[in-house]
């Protein structure tokens, strides 16, 4: 049987595009961990494949289990190199999940987000979200109507203003009086933002440095609406592509453009979801990936 050799830089919201990819095309998979050689050798990579040279000098892999790869598939700046080199080691066809800027677009198959603005090739199939496969975890059961929150973390490009965000939940209390409230805070979040959520006392509450668990997906399944912080653009393909829930998408300030906003533009202007504003609008519409599939064989 044929299998999907899965390269993975050990980021969490990287892996888990892939391997939904895997699991929406129905294949068995394996995943397998690679680092940089040496300091410098993604740069070395860079330059290589402008030459079309692919050694395996650059790279650290995990023992890869002996089995028929008919795709090696990678997401993450850390994995592209690695994909090709595999490839052409097993006689597989390379393959992204996210437009592989700086390498050459040669790839067998690029699945490229719409905001990327992508250019058109045969092998660059655009999809408007990150490849997300979703699935009720069974944590959180809601014993009324109600509403959820999803609270992230600073990044490269966000800071977290306690004082905004504030402001944004009583907004939220407000316009969901008697509402059930479920929220969660995510791997990111600050301390002085989960002592702020604890405050609150809201129905339901993970703190997510205390109980790492992840009710989202209970969320997405349940609730009239989530809101959900700007900065993950991996949460935010979960919200648009799973369960029944209207999307609200609450703003942060970022003193440069950026790939979140214009990847939550795209999404709002394909009515996805909705960008908080103080009200809330119909914003249910999901993403079928399996319609970006069709015709696809691995």
């Amino acid at each position: 049987m044929k299998h999907l050799l899965i390269v993975s830089d050990g980021r969490k919201g990287h892996e888990n595009q892939s391997i939904a990819l895997a699991k929406y095309l129905g294949m068995p998979y394996e995943v397998v961990k690679i680092d940089a050689a040496f300091v410098g050798s993604k740069l070395l990579g860079y330059a290589s494949d402008k030459l079309k040279l692919h050694l395996k000098n650059f790279i650290v892999a995990q023992e890869i289990p002996p089995k028929t790869y008919s795709a090696v598939i990678g997401t993450g700046s850390s994995t592209y190199y690695a994909v090709k080199y595999l490839a052409k080691m097993y006689g597989a066809k390379s393959v992204t999940t996210m437009l592989p800027r700086g390498y050459r677009y040669d790839f067998d198959l690029i699945f490229a987000q719409r905001h990327d603005n992508p250019p058109k090739q045969p092998n660059i199939i655009e999809i408007p979200a990150n490849f997300a496969y979703v699935e009720v975890q069974g944590i959180y059961t809601a014993q009324n109507p109600s509403v959820g929150i999803v609270i992230g973390g600073d990044n490269g490009t966000f800071l977290f203003d306690a004082v905004r965000l504030k402001a944004q939940l009583e907004m939220i209390r407000s316009l969901y009086e008697g509402y059930e409230i479920a929220v969660t805070t995510s791997p990111r979040t600050s301390k002085e933002i989960e002592e702020l959520i604890a405050s609150y006392g809201f129905d339901y509450t993970v703190i997510y440095s205390k109980d790492p668990v992840n009710p989202i997906p209970d969320f997405l399944a349940q609730c009239e609406r989530v809101f959900i912080t700007a900065d993950s653009t991996s949460m935010i393909s979960e919200a648009v592509s799973f369960g029944k829930a209207h999307v609200e998408v609450l703003p942060l300030e970022s003193s440069k453009e950026n790939k979140f906003d214009r990847f939550i533009l795209q999404l709002e202007q394909e009515g996805y979801l909705h960008r908080f504003d103080g009200s809330v609008k119909r914003a249910n519409k999901k993403v079928d990936f399996c319609t970006y599939l069709e015709g696809v064989v691995l």
